[in-house]
């Protein structure tokens, strides 16, 4: 009987409010929970603690939480929250849950649930996908890898901005499904980018034509919501450039371990790294388009979003 706490878990910490954590935790606080939370730039929580949430140091956070998650950048930024010297690890108390909304390294996801299970704390690797406007409208689709005990325990909570919660097998099936949707994703980025540039060259009124595509078989969340914020010239991040190339570098890396060759995602990553190049970083996945544009000495003219 290690997991003594019931679905009523009410005591909460999260760590990482972001773009996506700070929506995630605006519906924890309208569904009553008790939330602490802590960001390393401390401004960015600032809005959740005058709607209620505490501000604590991550060690604060696990000594005190029932359930801990993490929305952090980068698998290094994981690690040392975690693992690393003066890591939560130490604090987590035993029948806690951690849960990694971040999407990291399916192999460091199964050593932290092997660390966390050394200390009678369950683990489970469960990135998002919907971008910021899934973590707004609280329709994340959310992935997850560990045991099915300590996961019925959280998605009461989680389901308050998740759309749909599936739990795909052991630690690290999360983050191999979140690998799979980003590969997913790349593809659909260059097809979405090369689409609009034809279209621009061929005189299409551009705002018309997704309309008359985006719900047959090219249908997809980067036409119908992406391509016209790049239309709008809009590049501000629902998802950051730098966290997308880290995303494919982990697949890519990932995909070497076992021996598979992945050309399309190899490419689209190129792409991104070029945008990268061009200091486009802190630019949302969009901004692929400035990349098309510039190999193509083109520069779609800015259109108003369509009402």
């Amino acid at each position: 009987e290690r997991y003594k706490m019931q679905s009523s878990l009410k005591k909460i910490g999260w760590i990482g409010t972001g773009v996506m954590g700070k929506s995630m935790c605006d519906h924890l606080l309208k569904a009553g929970y008790s939330l602490s939370v802590y960001n390393r730039t401390s401004s960015k929580a600032d809005d959740l603690v005058s709607k209620g949430a505490k501000f604590q140091t991550p060690s604060e956070i696990a000594k005190d939480c029932e359930v801990v998650f993490l929305m952090l950048g980068y698998p290094h930024d994981v690690k040392k929250m975690v693992l690393e010297e003066g890591g939560i690890l130490d604090d987590l108390k035993p029948g806690s849950i951690l849960v990694d909304h971040t999407t990291s390294s399916p192999t460091l996801a199964q050593e932290i649930f092997k660390k966390c299970k050394e200390k009678g704390v369950h683990s489970i690797d469960a990135p998002v996908s919907g971008g910021d406007v899934g973590a707004k409208n609280g329709t994340l689709a959310v992935m997850a890898g560990g045991e099915k005990d300590a996961f019925d325990l959280v998605t009461p909570i989680m389901k308050n901005y998740s759309g749909t919660m599936s739990l795909l097998g052991e630690s690290g099936m999360g983050q191999h499904t979140k690998m799979f949707n980003q590969i997913c994703i790349a593809g659909t980025m260059i097809g979405v980018v090369e689409g609009l540039v034809y279209g621009h060259k061929a005189g299409l009124d551009l705002t018309q034509a997704i309309k008359a595509i985006e719900n047959g078989a090219a249908g997809s969340f980067s036409l119908k919501v992406l391509a016209p914020r790049m239309l709008a010239r809009n590049f501000d991040p629902g998802f950051f450039v730098e966290h997308f190339v880290k995303d494919m570098e982990i697949a890519l890396e990932e995909a070497r371990r076992v021996n598979l060759c992945l050309p399309g995602l190899s490419l689209v990553k190129q792409f991104y790294q070029a945008l990268m190049a061009q200091g486009g970083e802190k630019y949302g996945t969009q901004a692929l388009l400035l990349v098309l544009e510039k190999l193509n000495n083109i520069e779609i003219p800015q259109q108003k979003p369509a009402l």
